[in-house]
């Protein structure tokens, strides 16, 4: 059985489709049923932490391309700057 290389110190990957390709890998191995019990939990649970942060990148995406599509009531399209990670904390 060829095990896929997992992050270390439960870093998640650092793109969405990083993130995809490992959860995708993660649910491959789930799905052949042959892990010891203890090595299922632990690929379940990177796999529930990674299915989060991809949501959470969707969920800015989608946040982006609403402000991108946002138009002044004159017309003129929205030029205010984009909130990143750092100033919503």
């Amino acid at each position: 059985m060829t095990r896929e290389p997992r992050p270390t110190g439960g870093q998640t990957p650092a793109s969405f489709e990083a993130s995809i390709q490992r959860l995708t890998a993660i649910v491959e191995q789930l799905e052949h049923g042959d892990l010891p019990l203890e090595e299922s939990l632990r690929l379940f649970e990177e796999g529930v932490k990674l299915s989060r942060a991809a949501q959470e990148r969707l969920d800015q995406a989608e946040k982006q391309v609403a402000e991108l599509l946002k138009v002044e009531a004159d017309g003129t399209p929205s030029t205010a700057p984009f909130a990143t990670t750092d100033d919503e904390r």
